[in-house]
This record gives structure tokens, sequence and C-alpha cells, in this order.
């Protein structure tokens, strides 16, 4: 029985003929950090997506609200479908009447480590302990640091749709600061802010 492709939703919804995302057909990167990178996507709904690194792909979330570094405040946080690991690289824009139309920034990226255990406090699989519905990390990125974890509060079942929370854990790095207003925030990876991406690329296609 063949492997189940696990980006099969993402491709589904894409036509990278007009697209400028990536496929995700390069195969897995050659390194030991596993990656986590937050993208602020100006959609038909301004959000940030939050992506993991897990077995090959980039599990993400759509955090309207974006992550804080405030342990008191719980950010809704709304799966989405698996996405390639190439698009921890993706800044641009998504063409219009393609899925996710509109202008996209790397706002913080970096590397993060589980801090996953079960019940007994022993280590267990960071995909397993998602499965199980909360999984603790730590973000060594640009902007993020320290502590943080995903509960899920919604399983989706009976047709509803699946919800997470996504919490700063009271640690050194724990502030009351969080994420900026999106249109100024700025690329961690360019310093362009979504207008100046919109631009570059107008000017691009002119």
């Amino acid at each position: 029985m063949p492997a189940r492709d696990v980006l099969a939703e993402y491709r589904r919804k894409r036509d990278f003929h007009r697209t400028t995302e990536p496929s995700g057909r390069g195969g897995p990167h050659d390194r030991d950090a596993l990656s986590f990178v937050v993208q602020i996507h100006d959609a038909s709904t301004m959000h940030f997506d939050f992506r993991l690194e897990v077995d090959g792909v980039l599990k993400s979330w759509a955090v309207p609200k974006g992550p804080s570094a405030d342990p008191g405040a719980k950010r809704l946080a709304m799966p989405t479908e698996d996405h390639p690991l190439e698009y921890a690289d993706y800044e641009g824009v998504i063409a219009p009447g393609e899925y996710g139309a509109g202008a996209v920034i790397i706002w913080d990226e970096g590397t993060y480590r589980s801090l996953a255990t079960d019940r007994r406090g022993n280590e267990i699989p960071f995909a397993d302990a998602l499965e199980a519905g909360h999984a603790s990390f730590w973000l060594d990125g640009r902007k993020l640091h320290g502590g943080y974890a995903l509960t899920r509060t919604r399983d989706g079942g009976a047709g509803g749709r699946e919800t997470w929370l996504l919490v700063k854990k009271h640690d050194r790095h724990a502030s009351s600061h969080h994420a900026p207003e999106p249109r100024r925030a700025r690329s961690a990876r360019t310093g362009r802010t979504l207008k100046g991406v919109t631009a570059d690329a107008s000017a691009h296609d002119a």
C-alpha cells in the first residue's frame, strides 16, 4: 500500500502554474535542528501563520492575533493543512484568485526543541504530543524566545472545526510584549513590510 501523501491537501488547493508558493517536492532538509517560522498573511482575513517542523512537514496554525510573550494571553490557533518545509522560506504575493491570495512576509524564524512529556514526565515524540492534544516546546527565534505550548481545546468532531490555544510559558523570556500590528511589522528575513512585498511584486510584474 503506498504511503499517504501528507501534502495532498496542500497541493490540491493550489495551482502551481499560477502561485509562487513552493510545490513541496524538494525533499527533507539536511540539518539537525528543527525549524519554525511565523509568517504574516494578508489574505481575506489578516493573520499570523505559526509553523513547526514535524516529521518532514510544517505543521501549521492560523493565529489571528499573533504569538504573545505574555503568559496571560491565550491566543486562538486554528489548524490548517500541512505545508512543505520549503514554505519556511516563502515571502511574496499569492496571486489573486488563488487560495490564500495576498501578501506574505516572514515575521520570525528560527529553531525549536521539543519539551513534550507524558503525565509521568517522560519525553515523548513531538508528533505524539500533538496527536494527544498538548505539546510544549522551546523557541529560539529572532523575535520569539522561550517556552510555549499548544493545547487543543476542541477536537473538530461532529462537523465542528478543531481549535487550539498558543500560550507562552512563565520563564525568563516572558513579558508583556505582543505581536505588532501586522501592517507595520517587518520581515525578519528582508526587513520589508506587507506593503513593500506587494510593491516589489508589482514592479517585477510590470
